[in-house]
């Protein structure tokens, strides 16, 4: 990531999905959020826009169909509406997969935009949704420096020993087929707020960081970098999610086809959108729901939770193999940070690792609550750090845009 700029300034920061466009403008120095949003449901015949403003909360019906260029440029007449543009100073965008083109957050040119459209054959849905904000930004915020901010750049310092598949090896050279990892900026950015919790040089902390929301991740942090990750060449890979089935066996692909006449969309849709905590619960791929639905006795909710909370330790459990010490183990996103049901069994899984939980602490840990879950006597800490990846993408923003 990029150096942190000398002096306060404000970024639009935009976080384009296949039918979302989630923004915010921030202060790169102190992160303080000047306006937020979400634009849902875009194509759609009831898209719409939420945000919050001077601490209150709006709505804003758009045209049925309306897509992320009407999004953005009924949000650029929002910005000039309450004279929030003369303070910006740059673009930032969220890429979700830069592929092996880009390490490091970057100024969008022509070259940029070439790497991202090759690289979003590997996620068309982000890719494409990736590109078609960037387009739309260019044309709304002329003479702004726009700066892409990927998913995937954390990563890159892993080695081919934990990035590559065993497949042939030209499906790498020639199609660029290997594990990329993503939510790198959410991980970059925990890992470095805990060095300074545990006050200890992030160039020499070893962390395991569980991204855990409607999509999971953990990322194995050697002396500040990525040196393995759940996920892979797609989103898709590792962990059980809110939707996603996480780690399946191949195999699964010829049954589902020959047995069941599935087609490639049916199984893309299953795997994607139809499994996970929604699929095992058979209720909801929201976590609370399936909380209170397991207290309450709900056996499916039950299960559910415990297949999480299994994999999830299981996963943390590899990750020692590249680390071989841990120095604490980082609970972060709308699941990590809130969820000290998952937070304790988690924890207890792991006791072997020097891990326990603190009862009072880990219930105290709820609502962007930062802290140390783990008690005084544990070899190896459990810490919850709320992420804050618009916050990374406004710093370096503003970097390069200072830099111009």
């Amino acid at each position: 990531m990029s150096a942190q700029p000398s002096s306060p300034h404000h970024v639009l920061v935009l976080n384009c999905g296949s039918s979302s466009l989630k923004f915010a403008i921030l202060d790169a120095i102190s992160s303080e959020e000047i306006i937020s949003g979400l634009a849902e449901r875009l194509g759609s015949s009831s898209p719409s826009i939420k945000y919050k403003y001077l601490g209150k909360k709006y709505l804003l019906e758009l045209t049925a169909n309306q897509a992320h260029k009407e999004a953005i440029d009924t949000l650029v007449k929002l910005i000039n509406e309450q004279n929030l543009a003369s303070n910006l100073i740059a673009v930032g965008h969220r890429v979700v997969h830069g592929g092996e083109h880009f390490t490091k957050s970057m100024l969008i040119d022509d070259a940029v935009i070439k790497g991202i459209t090759q690289a979003a054959t590997l996620a068309p849905l982000h890719g494409h949704a990736n590109l078609l904000g960037i387009a739309s930004a260019q044309a709304a915020f002329k003479g702004l420096p726009q700066v892409a901010v990927f998913d995937t750049a954390f990563h890159q310092t892993m080695e081919k020993v934990a990035y590559l598949y065993a497949l042939p090896y030209k499906l790498y050279t020639d199609y660029g087929v290997r594990r990329y990892g993503f939510h790198g900026t959410s991980h970059y950015y925990v890992a470095s707020q805990t060095a300074e919790l545990l006050d200890q040089p992030i160039e020499q902390s070893n962390f395991i960081s569980a991204h855990l929301g409607n999509g999971c991740s953990v990322c194995a942090i050697k002396n500040g970098k990525s040196v393995d990750t759940s996920m892979g060449l797609t989103p898709l890979e590792g962990l059980m999610m809110g939707t996603r089935s996480g780690d399946i066996d191949p195999g699964l692909f010829n049954f589902l086809t020959t047995q069941l006449n599935y087609d490639a969309q049916q199984i893309d849709d299953l795997l994607n959108k139809q499994s996970g905590l929604l699929g095992i619960s058979e209720l909801s791929n929201d976590c609370r729901t399936i909380e209170e639905a397991a207290v309450a006795g709900n056996e499916k909710a039950i299960l559910a939770l415990e297949m999480f909370c299994y994999r999830l330790a299981k996963q943390v459990a590899a990750f020692m193999v590249p680390l071989q010490r841990l120095d604490a183990l980082i609970f972060t996103g709308g699941i990590g940070e809130n969820s000290d049901i998952i937070r304790d069994k988690v924890i207890t899984q792991l006791a072997y690792l020097g891990l326990d939980c603190d009862n009072g602490a880990n219930l105290a840990a709820r609502f962007g609550t930062q802290g140390v879950i783990s008690s005084q006597h544990a070899s190896t800490k459990a810490v919850v750090m709320p992420t804050n990846e618009e916050w990374v993408i406004a710093r370096d923003a503003a970097a390069i845009a200072q830099e111009l």
